[in-house]
Protein backbone atom coordinates (compact mmCIF):
# COMPACT_ATOMS: atom_id res chain seq x y z
CA UNK A 1 0.00 0.00 0.00
CA UNK A 2 2.74 2.45 0.92
CA UNK A 3 4.77 1.63 -2.18
CA UNK A 4 1.68 2.08 -4.35
CA UNK A 5 1.12 5.49 -2.75
CA UNK A 6 4.71 6.49 -3.53
CA UNK A 7 4.93 5.13 -7.08
CA UNK A 8 1.55 4.07 -8.48
CA UNK A 9 -0.67 7.12 -8.09
CA UNK A 10 -2.81 5.47 -5.42
CA UNK A 11 -3.75 6.96 -2.06
CA UNK A 12 -5.17 4.98 0.84
CA UNK A 13 -7.44 6.75 3.33
CA UNK A 14 -8.42 5.18 6.66
CA UNK A 15 -11.87 6.22 7.87
CA UNK A 16 -11.97 4.99 11.48
CA UNK A 17 -15.54 5.05 12.80
CA UNK A 18 -15.11 2.61 15.66
CA UNK A 19 -12.32 1.02 17.68
CA UNK A 20 -9.18 0.43 15.58
CA UNK A 21 -7.22 -1.91 17.83
CA UNK A 22 -4.10 -3.92 17.04
CA UNK A 23 -4.25 -5.11 13.44
CA UNK A 24 -7.08 -2.69 12.72
CA UNK A 25 -4.91 0.29 13.65
CA UNK A 26 -1.94 -1.21 11.81
CA UNK A 27 -4.02 -1.24 8.64
CA UNK A 28 -4.82 2.43 9.25
CA UNK A 29 -1.13 3.18 9.85
CA UNK A 30 -0.30 1.83 6.40
CA UNK A 31 -2.63 4.43 4.90
CA UNK A 32 -1.55 7.91 3.87
CA UNK A 33 -4.21 9.63 5.95
CA UNK A 34 -6.26 8.65 9.01
CA UNK A 35 -9.61 10.21 9.96
CA UNK A 36 -11.21 9.37 13.31
CA UNK A 37 -14.85 9.95 14.17
CA UNK A 38 -15.29 12.09 17.29
CA UNK A 39 -17.99 10.16 19.17
CA UNK A 40 -16.38 9.78 22.62
CA UNK A 41 -15.89 6.04 22.10
CA UNK A 42 -13.93 5.44 18.87
CA UNK A 43 -10.20 5.10 19.56
CA UNK A 44 -6.94 3.84 18.12
CA UNK A 45 -4.81 1.39 20.10
CA UNK A 46 -2.01 -1.17 19.96
CA UNK A 47 -2.97 -3.33 22.97
CA UNK A 48 -0.91 -6.44 22.25
CA UNK A 49 1.72 -5.78 24.94
CA UNK A 50 -0.68 -5.36 27.92
CA UNK A 51 -3.35 -7.81 26.76
CA UNK A 52 -1.47 -10.59 24.97
CA UNK A 53 2.15 -10.32 26.07
CA UNK A 54 3.35 -10.00 22.46
CA UNK A 55 4.30 -7.21 20.04
CA UNK A 56 2.04 -5.38 17.59
CA UNK A 57 2.73 -7.30 14.39
CA UNK A 58 4.24 -6.24 11.08
CA UNK A 59 5.08 -2.71 11.97
CA UNK A 60 2.64 -1.16 14.41
CA UNK A 61 5.38 0.05 16.72
CA UNK A 62 7.64 1.24 13.91
CA UNK A 63 5.08 3.09 11.81
CA UNK A 64 3.93 5.05 14.85
CA UNK A 65 7.42 6.48 15.42
CA UNK A 66 9.02 6.42 11.97
CA UNK A 67 6.08 7.25 9.75
CA UNK A 68 3.77 9.31 11.93
CA UNK A 69 6.66 10.82 13.95
CA UNK A 70 4.98 10.18 17.31
CA UNK A 71 7.18 11.10 20.26
CA UNK A 72 8.74 7.99 21.78
CA UNK A 73 7.33 8.58 25.27
CA UNK A 74 3.83 8.93 23.85
CA UNK A 75 4.39 5.84 21.71
CA UNK A 76 5.33 4.00 24.91
CA UNK A 77 2.10 5.12 26.58
CA UNK A 78 0.03 4.09 23.54
CA UNK A 79 1.58 0.61 23.38
CA UNK A 80 0.90 -0.07 27.08
CA UNK A 81 -2.58 1.51 27.35
CA UNK A 82 -5.20 -1.13 26.42
CA UNK A 83 -8.01 1.41 25.88
CA UNK A 84 -5.98 3.45 23.41
CA UNK A 85 -6.28 7.14 22.55
CA UNK A 86 -9.32 8.97 21.18
CA UNK A 87 -10.51 12.37 20.01
CA UNK A 88 -8.33 15.45 19.95
CA UNK A 89 -5.59 13.79 21.97
CA UNK A 90 -5.12 11.34 19.10
CA UNK A 91 -4.60 14.31 16.76
CA UNK A 92 -2.27 16.09 19.19
CA UNK A 93 -0.17 12.94 19.51
CA UNK A 94 -0.12 12.54 15.67
CA UNK A 95 -1.84 9.16 15.89
CA UNK A 96 -4.49 10.35 13.43
CA UNK A 97 -4.68 13.33 11.07
CA UNK A 98 -8.09 14.67 12.02
CA UNK A 99 -11.15 14.00 14.13
CA UNK A 100 -14.54 14.62 12.56
CA UNK A 101 -17.88 15.16 14.32
CA UNK A 102 -20.25 12.28 13.79
CA UNK A 103 -22.84 14.44 12.00
CA UNK A 104 -20.24 15.51 9.39
CA UNK A 105 -18.60 12.12 9.01
CA UNK A 106 -19.84 10.95 5.60
CA UNK A 107 -19.39 14.38 4.04
CA UNK A 108 -15.83 14.91 5.30
CA UNK A 109 -14.66 11.42 4.35
CA UNK A 110 -16.04 11.90 0.84
CA UNK A 111 -14.30 15.29 0.57
CA UNK A 112 -10.93 13.87 1.60
CA UNK A 113 -11.28 10.92 -0.76
CA UNK A 114 -12.19 13.18 -3.69
CA UNK A 115 -9.22 15.44 -2.96
CA UNK A 116 -6.87 12.46 -2.91
CA UNK A 117 -8.27 11.14 -6.19
CA UNK A 118 -7.79 14.55 -7.81
CA UNK A 119 -4.09 14.49 -6.92
CA UNK A 120 -3.49 11.09 -8.54
CA UNK A 121 -1.00 10.84 -11.38
CA UNK A 122 -3.10 8.18 -13.07
CA UNK A 123 -4.87 9.16 -16.32
CA UNK A 124 -8.53 9.98 -15.80
CA UNK A 125 -9.43 8.17 -19.02
CA UNK A 126 -7.14 5.18 -18.49
CA UNK A 127 -8.54 1.73 -19.17
CA UNK A 128 -7.45 -1.23 -17.09
CA UNK A 129 -6.60 -4.74 -18.23
CA UNK A 130 -8.17 -8.04 -17.21
CA UNK A 131 -6.16 -10.27 -14.89
CA UNK A 132 -7.61 -13.73 -15.35
CA UNK A 133 -6.96 -16.71 -13.07
CA UNK A 134 -3.41 -18.02 -13.17
CA UNK A 135 -2.84 -21.26 -15.04
CA UNK A 136 -1.40 -23.36 -12.23
CA UNK A 137 -1.10 -27.11 -11.71
CA UNK A 138 -0.73 -28.29 -8.10
CA UNK A 139 0.60 -31.74 -7.26
CA UNK A 140 2.29 -33.33 -4.27
CA UNK A 141 5.56 -32.99 -6.16
CA UNK A 142 5.40 -29.35 -7.16
CA UNK A 143 3.70 -26.38 -8.75
CA UNK A 144 3.67 -25.63 -12.47
CA UNK A 145 2.75 -22.35 -14.20
CA UNK A 146 3.22 -21.13 -17.77
CA UNK A 147 6.59 -19.48 -17.08
CA UNK A 148 7.58 -20.77 -13.62
CA UNK A 149 7.88 -24.24 -12.15
CA UNK A 150 8.77 -25.58 -8.72
CA UNK A 151 9.75 -29.22 -8.07
CA UNK A 152 9.80 -30.50 -4.51
CA UNK A 153 12.60 -32.69 -3.13
CA UNK A 154 10.93 -33.37 0.20
CA UNK A 155 13.56 -35.77 1.47
CA UNK A 156 16.19 -33.04 1.15
CA UNK A 157 13.93 -30.13 2.12
CA UNK A 158 14.56 -28.45 -1.25
CA UNK A 159 12.45 -26.66 -3.86
CA UNK A 160 13.92 -26.54 -7.38
CA UNK A 161 12.50 -23.35 -8.93
CA UNK A 162 12.94 -22.59 -12.64
CA UNK A 163 11.90 -19.29 -14.22
CA UNK A 164 11.54 -19.46 -17.99
CA UNK A 165 12.44 -16.43 -20.07
CA UNK A 166 10.20 -14.91 -22.74
CA UNK A 167 9.39 -16.49 -26.07
CA UNK A 168 7.88 -14.88 -29.13
CA UNK A 169 7.85 -11.37 -30.53
CA UNK A 170 8.77 -8.37 -28.44
CA UNK A 171 5.96 -5.75 -28.48
CA UNK A 172 7.20 -2.65 -30.29
CA UNK A 173 4.57 -0.19 -29.03
CA UNK A 174 2.80 0.64 -25.78
CA UNK A 175 -0.50 -0.11 -27.51
CA UNK A 176 0.70 -3.64 -28.14
CA UNK A 177 1.66 -4.03 -24.47
CA UNK A 178 -1.89 -3.05 -23.51
CA UNK A 179 -3.28 -5.51 -26.05
CA UNK A 180 -1.22 -8.32 -24.56
CA UNK A 181 -2.33 -7.32 -21.09
CA UNK A 182 -1.85 -10.17 -18.62
CA UNK A 183 0.03 -12.14 -21.32
CA UNK A 184 2.83 -9.55 -21.49
CA UNK A 185 5.74 -11.67 -20.24
CA UNK A 186 7.11 -9.33 -17.52
CA UNK A 187 3.63 -9.10 -15.96
CA UNK A 188 2.83 -12.78 -16.42
CA UNK A 189 6.08 -13.98 -14.83
CA UNK A 190 5.73 -11.48 -11.96
CA UNK A 191 2.25 -12.74 -11.12
CA UNK A 192 3.38 -16.36 -11.19
CA UNK A 193 6.46 -15.72 -9.06
CA UNK A 194 4.36 -13.79 -6.56
CA UNK A 195 1.86 -16.63 -6.30
CA UNK A 196 4.61 -19.24 -6.01
CA UNK A 197 6.49 -17.42 -3.25
CA UNK A 198 3.35 -16.96 -1.17
CA UNK A 199 2.19 -20.56 -1.61
CA UNK A 200 5.58 -22.00 -0.71
CA UNK A 201 5.99 -19.72 2.29
CA UNK A 202 2.54 -20.59 3.63
CA UNK A 203 2.13 -24.24 2.75
CA UNK A 204 5.61 -25.78 2.54
CA UNK A 205 7.31 -24.91 5.82
CA UNK A 206 9.78 -27.82 5.76
CA UNK A 207 11.13 -27.03 2.30
CA UNK A 208 13.77 -24.74 3.72
CA UNK A 209 16.10 -24.31 0.73
CA UNK A 210 15.01 -22.83 -2.59
CA UNK A 211 17.30 -23.45 -5.57
CA UNK A 212 16.59 -20.90 -8.29
CA UNK A 213 17.42 -21.35 -11.98
CA UNK A 214 16.44 -19.57 -15.18
CA UNK A 215 16.05 -20.97 -18.70
CA UNK A 216 15.86 -18.97 -21.90
CA UNK A 217 17.59 -16.62 -24.28
CA UNK A 218 19.54 -13.74 -22.76
CA UNK A 219 18.80 -11.34 -25.61
CA UNK A 220 15.05 -12.01 -25.46
CA UNK A 221 15.01 -11.29 -21.74
CA UNK A 222 16.91 -8.04 -22.26
CA UNK A 223 14.63 -7.02 -25.16
CA UNK A 224 11.51 -7.22 -22.97
CA UNK A 225 13.34 -5.36 -20.24
CA UNK A 226 14.11 -2.51 -22.66
CA UNK A 227 10.40 -2.16 -23.47
CA UNK A 228 9.63 -1.68 -19.78
CA UNK A 229 12.53 0.74 -19.29
CA UNK A 230 11.55 2.83 -22.32
CA UNK A 231 7.88 3.28 -21.47
CA UNK A 232 7.64 3.07 -17.66
CA UNK A 233 7.88 6.85 -17.30
CA UNK A 234 5.08 7.70 -19.72
CA UNK A 235 2.61 4.81 -19.43
CA UNK A 236 0.75 3.88 -16.27
CA UNK A 237 0.51 0.16 -17.07
CA UNK A 238 4.19 -0.31 -17.89
CA UNK A 239 5.08 1.68 -14.77
CA UNK A 240 2.86 -0.55 -12.67
CA UNK A 241 4.43 -3.71 -14.13
CA UNK A 242 7.91 -2.43 -13.27
CA UNK A 243 6.92 -1.72 -9.67
CA UNK A 244 5.07 -5.02 -9.40
CA UNK A 245 8.24 -6.93 -10.29
CA UNK A 246 10.12 -4.79 -7.78
CA UNK A 247 7.62 -5.74 -5.07
CA UNK A 248 7.92 -9.44 -5.93
CA UNK A 249 11.69 -9.22 -5.57
CA UNK A 250 11.26 -7.48 -2.22
CA UNK A 251 8.93 -10.27 -1.14
CA UNK A 252 11.71 -12.71 -2.00
CA UNK A 253 14.16 -10.64 0.06
CA UNK A 254 12.05 -11.15 3.19
CA UNK A 255 11.31 -14.83 2.60
CA UNK A 256 12.56 -16.97 5.53
CA UNK A 257 14.20 -19.63 3.38
CA UNK A 258 17.76 -20.26 2.21
CA UNK A 259 17.99 -18.99 -1.37
CA UNK A 260 20.59 -20.40 -3.77
CA UNK A 261 21.00 -19.44 -7.45
CA UNK A 262 22.53 -21.88 -9.94
CA UNK A 263 23.83 -20.33 -13.19
CA UNK A 264 24.21 -23.01 -15.86
CA UNK A 265 24.38 -23.19 -19.66
CA UNK A 266 20.98 -22.14 -21.02
CA UNK A 267 20.35 -19.72 -18.14
CA UNK A 268 19.12 -16.20 -18.79
CA UNK A 269 20.24 -14.41 -15.64
CA UNK A 270 20.41 -11.04 -17.37
CA UNK A 271 19.27 -7.61 -16.22
CA UNK A 272 16.01 -7.86 -14.32
CA UNK A 273 16.25 -11.66 -14.09
CA UNK A 274 19.76 -11.33 -12.66
CA UNK A 275 18.06 -9.66 -9.69
CA UNK A 276 16.66 -13.10 -8.80
CA UNK A 277 20.22 -14.38 -8.37
CA UNK A 278 21.35 -11.25 -6.52
CA UNK A 279 18.44 -11.71 -4.08
CA UNK A 280 19.82 -15.14 -3.16
CA UNK A 281 22.11 -15.85 -0.24
CA UNK A 282 24.60 -17.61 -2.53
CA UNK A 283 25.23 -17.89 -6.27
CA UNK A 284 27.07 -20.76 -8.00
CA UNK A 285 28.08 -20.81 -11.67
CA UNK A 286 29.08 -23.71 -13.90
CA UNK A 287 32.43 -22.99 -15.57
CA UNK A 288 32.26 -24.24 -19.14
CA UNK A 289 29.93 -26.90 -20.51
CA UNK A 290 28.73 -30.22 -19.17
CA UNK A 291 30.00 -33.32 -20.92
CA UNK A 292 26.50 -34.10 -22.19
CA UNK A 293 25.80 -30.51 -23.39
CA UNK A 294 25.88 -29.51 -27.04
CA UNK A 295 29.59 -28.71 -27.34
CA UNK A 296 28.80 -26.05 -29.91
CA UNK A 297 26.57 -24.27 -27.42
CA UNK A 298 27.54 -21.39 -25.18
CA UNK A 299 28.71 -21.79 -21.57
CA UNK A 300 26.84 -20.14 -18.73
CA UNK A 301 26.80 -16.33 -18.88
CA UNK A 302 25.32 -13.45 -16.94
CA UNK A 303 24.67 -9.92 -18.17
CA UNK A 304 24.40 -6.70 -16.19
CA UNK A 305 22.02 -3.97 -17.34
CA UNK A 306 21.03 -0.53 -16.08
CA UNK A 307 18.19 -2.16 -14.14
CA UNK A 308 20.74 -3.70 -11.75
CA UNK A 309 21.79 -0.26 -10.51
CA UNK A 310 18.64 0.99 -8.82
CA UNK A 311 15.55 0.18 -10.89
CA UNK A 312 14.46 -2.47 -8.37
CA UNK A 313 15.66 -1.24 -4.95
CA UNK A 314 15.53 -3.39 -1.84
CA UNK A 315 13.72 -2.40 1.32
CA UNK A 316 16.85 -0.55 2.45
CA UNK A 317 16.40 1.81 -0.50
CA UNK A 318 19.47 0.72 -2.46
CA UNK A 319 20.14 -1.72 -5.29
CA UNK A 320 21.06 -5.35 -4.61
CA UNK A 321 24.46 -4.75 -6.19
CA UNK A 322 25.03 -1.81 -3.85
CA UNK A 323 23.99 -4.02 -0.94
CA UNK A 324 26.28 -6.82 -2.13
CA UNK A 325 29.25 -4.44 -2.29
CA UNK A 326 28.22 -2.23 0.60
CA UNK A 327 30.72 0.56 1.20
CA UNK A 328 32.59 -0.10 -2.06
CA UNK A 329 31.18 2.48 -4.45
CA UNK A 330 34.25 2.19 -6.67
CA UNK A 331 33.55 -1.46 -7.36
CA UNK A 332 29.90 -0.73 -8.15
CA UNK A 333 31.09 1.96 -10.59
CA UNK A 334 33.42 -0.61 -12.16
CA UNK A 335 30.52 -3.02 -12.56
CA UNK A 336 28.50 -0.33 -14.34
CA UNK A 337 31.23 -0.25 -16.99
CA UNK A 338 30.56 -3.94 -17.61
CA UNK A 339 26.91 -3.29 -18.49
CA UNK A 340 25.83 -5.24 -21.55
CA UNK A 341 28.88 -7.52 -21.70
CA UNK A 342 28.39 -11.26 -21.51
CA UNK A 343 30.28 -12.40 -18.44
CA UNK A 344 31.47 -15.99 -18.20
CA UNK A 345 32.31 -17.83 -14.99
CA UNK A 346 35.85 -16.47 -14.73
CA UNK A 347 34.58 -12.89 -15.21
CA UNK A 348 31.78 -13.39 -12.69
CA UNK A 349 34.18 -14.71 -10.03
CA UNK A 350 36.67 -11.91 -10.62
CA UNK A 351 33.93 -9.28 -10.37
CA UNK A 352 32.44 -10.86 -7.24
CA UNK A 353 29.07 -11.58 -8.84
CA UNK A 354 28.98 -15.26 -7.84
CA UNK A 355 30.04 -17.13 -4.72
CA UNK A 356 31.93 -19.90 -6.51
CA UNK A 357 32.37 -21.38 -9.99
CA UNK A 358 32.97 -25.09 -10.57
CA UNK A 359 33.71 -27.07 -13.71
CA UNK A 360 31.68 -30.05 -14.87
CA UNK A 361 33.85 -32.54 -12.95
CA UNK A 362 33.15 -30.94 -9.57
CA UNK A 363 29.75 -29.30 -10.15
CA UNK A 364 27.34 -32.02 -9.04
CA UNK A 365 29.32 -33.04 -5.95
CA UNK A 366 30.01 -29.49 -4.76
CA UNK A 367 26.37 -28.42 -5.14
CA UNK A 368 25.14 -31.60 -3.43
CA UNK A 369 27.50 -31.15 -0.47
CA UNK A 370 26.56 -27.48 -0.11
CA UNK A 371 22.83 -28.26 -0.07
CA UNK A 372 23.26 -31.14 2.39
CA UNK A 373 25.29 -28.94 4.74
CA UNK A 374 22.60 -26.27 4.60
CA UNK A 375 19.87 -28.76 5.41
CA UNK A 376 21.76 -29.90 8.52
CA UNK A 377 21.70 -26.44 10.15
CA UNK A 378 19.07 -25.01 12.50
CA UNK A 379 16.23 -23.45 10.46
CA UNK A 380 15.67 -20.85 13.19
CA UNK A 381 19.32 -19.80 13.26
CA UNK A 382 19.38 -19.64 9.45
CA UNK A 383 16.32 -17.39 9.34
CA UNK A 384 17.91 -14.90 11.73
CA UNK A 385 21.28 -15.05 9.99
CA UNK A 386 19.89 -14.63 6.50
CA UNK A 387 17.70 -11.68 7.44
CA UNK A 388 20.66 -9.95 9.02
CA UNK A 389 22.96 -10.52 6.04
CA UNK A 390 20.43 -9.51 3.39
CA UNK A 391 19.71 -6.07 4.82
CA UNK A 392 23.03 -4.29 5.03
CA UNK A 393 23.61 -0.56 4.94
CA UNK A 394 21.00 2.05 5.77
CA UNK A 395 18.17 1.05 8.06
CA UNK A 396 14.74 2.15 6.87
CA UNK A 397 11.24 1.83 8.23
CA UNK A 398 10.75 -1.09 5.87
CA UNK A 399 13.86 -3.00 6.96
CA UNK A 400 13.07 -2.36 10.61
CA UNK A 401 9.62 -3.86 10.12
CA UNK A 402 10.35 -6.77 7.80
CA UNK A 403 14.02 -7.43 8.44
CA UNK A 404 13.99 -7.02 12.22
CA UNK A 405 10.65 -6.55 13.99
CA UNK A 406 8.91 -9.48 12.31
CA UNK A 407 11.55 -11.88 13.59
CA UNK A 408 11.38 -10.47 17.12
CA UNK A 409 7.60 -10.61 17.09
CA UNK A 410 7.53 -14.25 16.02
CA UNK A 411 10.18 -15.16 18.60
CA UNK A 412 8.18 -13.51 21.38
CA UNK A 413 5.05 -15.37 20.24
CA UNK A 414 6.62 -18.75 21.01
CA UNK A 415 8.05 -17.77 24.41
CA UNK A 416 6.28 -19.20 27.51
CA UNK A 417 5.16 -15.73 28.67
CA UNK A 418 3.02 -15.56 25.55
CA UNK A 419 2.07 -19.08 24.51
CA UNK A 420 3.01 -21.18 27.54
CA UNK A 421 0.26 -22.82 29.62
CA UNK A 422 0.11 -19.78 31.93
CA UNK A 423 1.01 -17.21 29.27
CA UNK A 424 -0.99 -14.19 28.18
CA UNK A 425 -2.21 -15.71 24.89
CA UNK A 426 -3.51 -18.82 26.66
CA UNK A 427 -5.27 -16.86 29.41
CA UNK A 428 -6.66 -14.03 27.32
CA UNK A 429 -10.45 -13.93 27.68
CA UNK A 430 -10.52 -16.24 30.70
CA UNK A 431 -10.52 -13.47 33.31
CA UNK A 432 -7.24 -14.80 34.75
CA UNK A 433 -4.04 -12.80 34.61
CA UNK A 434 -0.95 -14.26 32.96
CA UNK A 435 1.76 -15.61 35.21
CA UNK A 436 4.95 -14.11 33.77
CA UNK A 437 8.50 -15.31 34.25
CA UNK A 438 9.98 -11.93 35.25
CA UNK A 439 13.52 -12.66 34.11
CA UNK A 440 14.67 -10.49 31.20
CA UNK A 441 16.47 -12.48 28.52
Amino acid sequence: MEDATAHSGQTYLAAVNGPAAGGGYELALACEEILLVDDNSSAVSLPEVPLLGVLPGTGGLTRVTDKRKVRKDRADVLATRPEGVRGRQAVEWKLVDAVVPKRQWDEKVAERAAAAAARSSRPADGRGIALGPLQRTDTADGLWYRHVEARFERGLGIVEITVHGPEGHVPDTVARVHELGADFWPLAVSRELDDLVLRLRTNELELGTWVIRTRGDVEDALAFERVVAEHSRDDWLVNEIRHYFKRVLKRLDVTPRSLVALVEPGSCFAGALLELALACDRQYMLDGLREDDDQEGEPAQIVLSESNFGTFPMGNGIARLASRFHGDADHVAKLRQETGRRLDAADAVELGLVTEAYDDIDWDDEIRIMLEERAALSPDALTGMEANHRFVGPETMETRIFGRLTAWQNWIFVRPNASGPEGALRRYGTGRRADFDRRRV
